[in-house]
């Protein structure tokens, strides 16, 4: 493990030597060195510091295996190797490690199953194991870390089904299970997650329906199921998570009207809705969305009029009702958007004039009208093509 590390291999006292901490007896308790260039493999010696609690090698240039032997650190408290190049598996030798509370291997390119024996570590509070290419199912002994409070595992190859144990995890913050190849359908257990703030379980294979359980998820802020294969509808006990800021149920193939609970978020910032297959009209209760910044209801078959009380979501940036059947006119009280950047209405129903109050708009930087019936001129002052297919008008003298 080579690296450029001040006073390394000097003579001078061993604590004094760049990342290590020593105790009044001189025995190593801390190693950190990350972001050193730090080349070659992981020295199975280090397995030997008896004393160590820290062992941070994060953001190097690290090769090969974990050594099985760190699995004998039996005080250390945190480990982290993340941002490395690390290859093979997960020793199962680090379900030892029993007063480990942080582990992150974040970033490696490390394979095979997630050890079931980490299951074990009853003190850990945090386990990250991010874009690595693990493969098979998660391991139900996870449910075992009764103090876990970050659980990310995002962009693996976990296949198989959630396990519903994780619904114990009852001090659980942050799940984050997203861009893996999961598949069955979502546990209804997960709403027992009384503490948890994020939930993202998008980029999978899930089916079945949304559980109305998430509705109990009273501290949830942020809820990403987008690009599954989800059905049903939109559970309206989804309007009780009082501070969601988040919410995108994107790509799916989910059916139904949207709830107007969704209406009472009121510290909703992104609404994502897109590509399912939602009906019915859009609810005037989203104008209640003070903090609203993006509304995606793109590629549904949302019919009825766009409600003018939308004018009142004064913080809203994006606007995106493409591809619907919404018909009726363009509320000019669109106008009064004045951070709108992106407003796409193309491929609808809609007819008559393009409100002159549109060009209020002095931020849009993208608008799609085309596929409608609309009729009159282009705003003048916007000539540089943000409008986008517009053959048929002409620009306003």
């Amino acid at each position: 493990m080579r690296g450029t590390n001040d006073n390394w291999l000097t003579d001078a006292p061993i604590g004094e030597w760049s990342g290590v901490e020593t105790d009044d007896d001189g025995r190593v308790t801390s190693l950190e060195i990350a972001g050193s260039l730090l080349s070659g493999e992981i020295p199975p010696e280090l397995g030997n510091l008896a004393n160590l609690e820290v062992l941070i090698l994060a953001g190097n240039r690290l090769t090969g295996e974990i050594p099985p032997e760190l699995g004998n650190l039996a005080n250390l408290e945190v480990l982290i190797l993340a941002g490395n190049r690390l290859s093979g598996e997960i020793p199962p030798e680090l379900g030892y490690l029993s007063n480990l509370e942080k582990l992150r291997l974040d970033a490696n390119r490390l394979s095979g199953k997630i050890p079931p024996q980490l299951g074990n570590l009853a003190n850990l509070e945090e386990l990250s194991l991010v874009w690595n290419l693990l493969t098979g199912e998660m391991p139900p002994e996870l449910g075992n870390l009764v103090n876990l409070e970050v659980l990310s595992l995002d962009g693996n190859q976990l296949s198989g089904e959630i396990p519903p144990e994780l619904g114990y995890l009852a001090n659980l913050e942050v799940l984050i299970l997203g861009w893996n190849r999961l598949t069955g359908e979502i546990p209804p257990e997960l709403g027992n997650l009384a503490n948890l703030e994020v939930l993202i379980l998008g980029w999978n294979r899930l089916i079945g329906e949304i559980p109305p359980e998430l509705g109990n998820l009273a501290n949830l802020e942020e809820l990403i199921l987008g690009w599954n294969r989800l059905i049903g509808e939109i559970p309206p006990q989804l309007g009780n998570l009082a501070n969601l800021e988040e919410l995108r149920l994107g790509n799916n193939q989910l059916s139904g009207e949207i709830p107007p609970q969704l209406g009472y978020l009121a510290n909703m910032e992104v609404l994502s809705l897109g590509r399912n297959q939602l009906s019915g009209e859009i609810p005037p209760q989203l104008a209640l969305l003070d903090n609203l910044e993006l509304l995606d209801l793109y590629w549904n078959q949302l019919s009825g009029e766009i409600p003018p009380q939308l004018g009142n979501l004064s913080n809203l940036v994006r606007l995106d009702f493409l591809t619907n059947q919404l018909s009726g006119e363009i509320p000019p009280q669109l106008g009064y958007l004045a951070n709108m950047e992106v407003l796409h209405l193309g491929y609808n129903q809609l007819s008559g004039e393009v409100p002159r109050e549109l060009a209020r708009l002095s931020n849009l930087r993208s608008v799609f009208f085309s596929g409608n019936k609309l009729s009159g001129c282009v705003l003048d002052g916007l000539k540089d093509g943000l409008y986008k297919g517009f053959e048929e008008l002409q620009f306003c003298e």
